[in-house]
């Protein structure tokens, strides 16, 4: 019996289901299309943007731990083999660590440039579609229109206006349709965004408590190139004419 009703409940929902996309018209099935998008889009993102997958808590704890001017060799090991974007970044601040501050600083700025690339890859297209979601539906519900006053006769009884209701209802199914796609992608944009700055900021500040740890007591000349003695007990003789 439950089994049954089941049954007869979702073939009632697929129905109506289908009836909808049908009555939408052609520009549904784009709709569809960047509904999938959009969700697949933020599932993923959801997974890339973790906070351990981006800065895990080994290393967060081992940069806040390390004490000023010592060495970073165990910090080295966590960030030997670890693919987050915060091992990344302080990989380069190691592998620099014999150059001066300045450009340690800047090696570190330039591939932090480039995490940030690769934290917002997938936004740009939440971003397409909360744009091009709701003038799809809107081109949509334009189309039906069309569609329907074309079908007009010259007279104007009761049942003329009542097809005339019921077509104006199944043209605005698109931008219904297109609008529930657009908000929640919205939702997720912004949520995304918001995210990735804000873990931004938290790895710019462990980076740069890193480089003040590191580059604690060393003085600037160190790194300077050695200068050439002076040539001090020649003298030159002037040539006589």
């Amino acid at each position: 019996m439950i089994t049954a009703w089941i049954i007869a409940e979702t073939t009632g929902i697929v129905n109506t289901v289908l009836g909808f996309f049908a009555r939408g018209g052609l520009f549904m099935w784009p709709l569809l299309a960047c509904s999938i998008v959009s969700v697949t889009t933020m599932i993923l993102r959801g997974l890339a943007l973790k906070r351990k997958q981006v800065m895990p808590p080994a290393i967060e704890e081992e940069i806040e731990r390390l004490a000023p001017g010592e060495s970073p060799e165990r910090l080295s090991r966590l960030v030997h083999y670890d693919r987050s974007s915060l091992a990344r970044v302080v990989r380069v601040a190691l592998q620099h660590l014999r150059a001066p501050r300045s450009e340690n600083v800047e090696a570190v700025q330039t591939r932090a440039r480039h995490e940030m690339v690769r934290l917002e890859r997938g936004l740009i297209v939440l971003e397409v579609i909360v744009g091009i979601a709701p003038l799809l539906g809107l081109i949509g519900a334009v189309s039906g229109l069309v569609h329907v006053f074309s079908h007009l006769g010259l007279s104007a009884g009761a049942s003329d206006t009542r097809q005339i209701a019921l077509g104006i209802a199944e043209a605005l199914n698109a931008t219904v349709f297109g609008l529930s796609i657009a908000v929640p992608t919205l939702i997720g944009f912004t949520y995304f965004s918001r995210k990735v700055e804000v873990m931004s900021v938290e790895m710019e500040t462990l980076v740069v408590e890193l480089i003040n740890k590191l580059y604690y007591g060393r003085s600037s000349r160190e790194f300077e190139p050695a200068k050439a003695p002076p040539t001090a007990g020649v003298s030159i003789p002037t040539p006589v004419a």
